[in-house]
């Protein structure tokens, strides 16, 4: 039962930084406006914003790997 919590709140976390980044290079995003429910709506947020802190940090762990190089 753990296990199974642990690799959807992993799937979940993945999903959200996959729409960072479609959010950082499209401008593209959900239209939060459309949730019906406040309280839903404030969740996916949050759900959202932790997604650009885990990009954010994957991009700086990236950028300063010997395994990455940034192409002009």
């Amino acid at each position: 039962m753990l296990g199974k919590l642990v690799h959807i709140g992993f799937d979940a976390l993945l999903i959200s930084a996959l729409l960072a980044g479609i959010k950082r290079t499209t401008g593209l995003t959900p239209a939060l406006h459309q949730v019906p429910n406040k309280d839903i709506r404030k969740v996916m947020r949050s759900w959202l914003e932790f997604g650009e802190y885990i990009f954010d940090f994957a991009v700086v762990v990236m950028g300063r790997s010997s395994s990455f190089e940034r192409k002009p």
